[in-house]
């Protein structure tokens, strides 16, 4: 299960650093389409603070594995 987790939260921080270098910069233009913030039209407008919020949430997630690994050990 927490290795689940760690690839969700790194997933999530890949997106939303995509996204918001994507957004910000324009670069990537390649990977418009893979960019979850732009497959979802409830957020067109709101890509920033989606992409920011997916970064913040992935990064939640790899520290609670890590928290959860220390525990174990």
């Amino acid at each position: 299960m927490r290795v689940v987790l760690e690839i969700a939260g790194w997933l999530l921080l890949l997106q939303g650093a995509g996204g918001v270098i994507n957004t910000l910069f324009g670069w990537w233009s390649w990977a418009h389409d893979l960019l979850l913030v732009n497959k979802l039209s409830i957020l067109s407008g709101y890509e920033v603070f989606a992409s920011i919020f997916l970064g913040v949430l992935g990064a939640a997630l790899l520290a609670a594995t890590s928290a959860a690994k220390k525990r174990e050990a």
